[in-house]
């Protein structure tokens, strides 16, 4: 008898985590009456979110040609119109009430020391252009006070954030010319370690760490990226990662589009002791709504499995260190609820149904990550006072991996032996590109 009690209390203890984390609503529809007071708050505050990929698929799309492209309806213009994977024109950020966006330069981990810098700079490139193209619409801006006077003006404030530190090829000078381009956040790395960070994925199973973390450059990556004001994004990295860049950075940092690790054990998501950390530093966890980060495949996302993931964070961390960062136009698979940009009422309109107050909805939608903002530009502007110069560190050549060599001419140029690295610079045309 004392056994099946005890047996009885842990499967009551299970049902409640259980119903905590994969919460759905009697009537599932209900929060619909939240709609008009989420839509008030959008007009008072800036939606930001944190990642859209759409500047991927106009390279996909378009071949990047958005002078010819008409962007303000893409649901009827193929293949927009039937990619799974097309979630953004203007008609539906407007419906979606966004103030600001953080535009994806992504480019695939085959670049890594090849390419990479160039496509990336295209990638730069067609944000400048699609904003120009659409004045109407899109403000560039690089500062927190920038996204307000665009939101004052009714402009949707268009800002760049690099995905993936394979694109600045282990370079301090490429990641200084970015910043210059417009680039306000980068993440450290995509689905493939760099030579100075170790990725989410080898955290799985097998996974073996090529830097156990940051490396000493990486740690001077960090640093650099403090010194100019850019925003350190720990979306991707391992947890060793995570900690370290937590640990060396003195701005507060950003998850630009991830999800709550103990909502769903996806290594793309955040653990918990990583959340908490994150609310020491005052960052932000911007909440990634692709549908294998928010259920893992155990069922159908829903809108409601994304609030679920919110409301952990809220639990954990605290609702001063929650953000959007959809990932739209980079995932084909997104809940129910959440189709298209078009839908950020219907989140607001859900977590009010649940109890959220609208001040915490005030910093989710954009207070908090312009504070993140402010704070990493104060950093920078304390760093000037204290006469921090650029660093000018090369990554030490022991650094790179074998598979670099085909397209690094060494030490920055080989002194010691100039034709071998005329050799390898010959051979760059056909092995260097993607």
């Amino acid at each position: 008898m004392k056994l099946y009690f005890i047996l009885l209390t842990l499967l009551i203890a299970t049902e409640k985590i259980h119903s905590s984390r994969y919460h759905r609503s009697v009537d599932p529809l209900a929060y619909k009456n939240y709609l008009p007071k989420a839509n008030a708050i959008l007009d008072r505050v800036p939606l930001i979110d944190g990642h859209n990929d759409l500047p991927w698929t106009l390279r996909n799309y378009a071949n990047n040609q958005v002078g010819i492209l008409n962007i303000t309806d893409l649901t009827n213009v193929e293949p927009w119109a039937s990619s799974s994977s097309s979630h953004t024109d203007v008609i539906r950020l407007r419906q979606g009430k966004v103030g600001a966006q953080f535009w994806a330069a992504y480019v695939g981990c085959t670049t890594q020391y090849k390419d990479a810098v160039t496509k990336t700079w295209e990638q730069i490139d067609v944000v400048h252009r699609l904003v120009d193209a659409n004045p109407d619409t899109f403000e560039f801006v690089t500062s927190a006070q920038g996204i307000e006077d665009a939101f004052r003006r009714g402009k949707i404030g268009s800002l760049i954030g690099v995905e993936g530190g394979h694109s600045i090829d282990s370079s301090l000078s490429v990641l200084r010319m970015m910043y210059d381009m417009g680039v306000r956040y980068m993440t450290l790395t995509h689905a493939c370690p760099t030579p100075w960070a170790d990725n989410s994925q080898l955290d799985n199973a097998g996974g073996v760490p090529v830097s156990n973390g940051l490396s000493a450059f990486g740690k001077i990556v960090v640093k650099e990226m403090n010194r100019l004001g850019m925003l350190l994004d720990l979306s991707h990295i391992s947890r060793k990662t995570m900690k370290d860049a937590l640990e060396t950075s003195v701005a507060p940092v950003i998850f630009s589009h991830s999800s709550a690790y103990s909502v769903c054990n996806n290594t793309r998501n955040v653990p918990d002791d990583v959340l908490r950390l994150v609310a020491q530093k005052k960052g932000v966890v911007m909440v990634n709504f692709y549908s294998d980060f928010v259920t893992c495949g155990i069922s159908k996302a829903t809108i409601e499995d994304v609030a679920n993931h919110m409301d952990h964070i809220r639990n954990v961390a605290g609702a001063d260190y929650i953000g959007i960062g959809a990932d739209y136009n980079g995932v084909t698979r997104v809940p129910e609820g959440l189709e298209d940009v078009s839908k950020y009422p219907d989140l607001f309109a859900l977590l009010l149904s649940r109890g959220w107050t609208e001040n915490e909805l005030e910093k989710v939608a954009g207070l908090n990550l312009l504070r993140v903002f402010r704070e990493a530009e104060a950093v920078r502007n304390q760093m000037a006072v204290d006469g921090v110069k650029p660093f000018d560190d090369w990554i030490p050549q022991t650094d790179m991996p074998a598979e670099s060599q085909p397209c690094n001419t060494g030490d920055y140029g080989n002194k010691t032996n100039p034709i071998v690295a005329f050799d390898i610079v010959r051979r760059q045309t056909s092995v260097c590109k993607t």
